[in-house]
């Protein structure tokens, strides 16, 4: 006799079910690929464990234009979170990997992808927390005397960079506010860049009052990613309701959005509550027409996703 199914829990449909058993099915983000030299680009990436206990880990990227110890000659640091809502993907993905490899090339920086933990089996703030220890530990290597020889003699700790996109972009956020009050020793945060972030809050703003099912599956979402959040107006999904929004812990933020994104509305907002929060730096959009949400990891070669892996190398240089 077969056993009966298991009641659904949770749908996110196309990429996700999670069961009141406990089983969680995941459609997308699940290959993964090894640390290799890129033969297109020629950069290299390599794996690390940053912390035993946790499991967490990220993939690190070195372009092929290898800085030596000259401290003139050494590179910007990129750290970044993938997105997929909490839940998705990981930074071994064929996606993250090859974006990266582009990224580390075009912008002539090294990377640390940070492989955090995902939801439901580890809620948030697990992500919040695995990042902030995954910035720690990369700072841990800003006198010479960290674990990764590629970071001890090749990144210029003064010129450091978050970035991430949709769920990645708003840890980036939430790690650019925590640095200004808990800045690790050894670095520089020079800005932050924010790719189609996840946001969202109570009231409808702009295209989702004409979307109301999406504006409810990213709120869903939401609150299952953060069961223990205080809801849609929670600093954490809402950086408008953030009394520490001004505390930005770097001087520029480059916010990009895609005209056909539900979460369009929400990266707009973001820059006018940063502005009308009083932080002194400065924060710009740029916008890709007739785009929808991460276009850029779909079609990486189309003019929009070029432009903006340009956009972003220069932000970084």
């Amino acid at each position: 006799m077969a056993s009966p199914t298991p009641e659904l829990l949770f749908e996110l449909p196309n990429f996700m079910r999670v069961y009141k058993d406990g089983t969680v099915e995941r459609f997308i983000g699940t290959e993964i690929v090894p640390a290799s030299t890129d033969p297109t680009t020629g950069v290299r990436s390599k794996d690390a464990l940053i912390d035993k206990e946790t499991g967490v880990s990220a993939r690190i990227y070195i372009p092929k234009t290898t800085a030596n110890a000259n401290d003139n000659k050494k590179l910007p640091l990129l750290v970044y979170f993938h997105g997929g809502g909490f839940c998705i993907e990981t930074a071994v993905s064929p996606t993250y990997h090859h974006h990266l490899n582009s990224l580390a090339a075009e912008a002539n920086v090294v990377v640390v992808s940070v492989d955090y933990r995902r939801a439901p089996e580890h809620p948030l703030p697990a992500a919040y927390d695995d990042s902030w220890a995954a910035i720690k530990w990369a700072a841990s290597h800003s006198k010479g005397g960290g674990p990764e020889v590629w970071l001890n003699e090749c990144v210029d700790f003064d010129r450091v960079f978050f970035a991430g996109d949709s769920a990645g972009a708003n840890i980036s956020h939430h790690m650019g506010i925590r640095v200004e009050s808990e800045n690790p020793d050894g670095f520089k945060l020079v800005g932050i860049a924010l790719i189609h972030p996840y946001f969202g809050g109570e009231e409808p703003i702009g295209g989702e009052r004409d979307n109301a099912a999406g504006k409810a599956m990213g709120d869903k979402l939401w609150l299952f990613a953060c069961p223990t959040s205080s809801g849609l107006d929670d600093p954490l999904f809402n950086p408008g309701k953030d009394p520490n929004i001004s505390k930005m812990g770097c001087g520029k933020v480059l916010v990009c959005v895609a005209e056909k994104d539900m979460l369009r509305d929400r990266g707009w907002y973001y820059k006018e509550e940063l502005v009308k929060s009083g932080w002194r730096g400065v924060v710009e959009v740029m916008e890709a027409e007739g785009e929808n949400h991460v276009f850029h990891l779909i079609n990486p070669t189309c003019d929009n996703a070029v432009a903006m892996l340009k956009r972003l190398a220069a932000f970084m240089n």
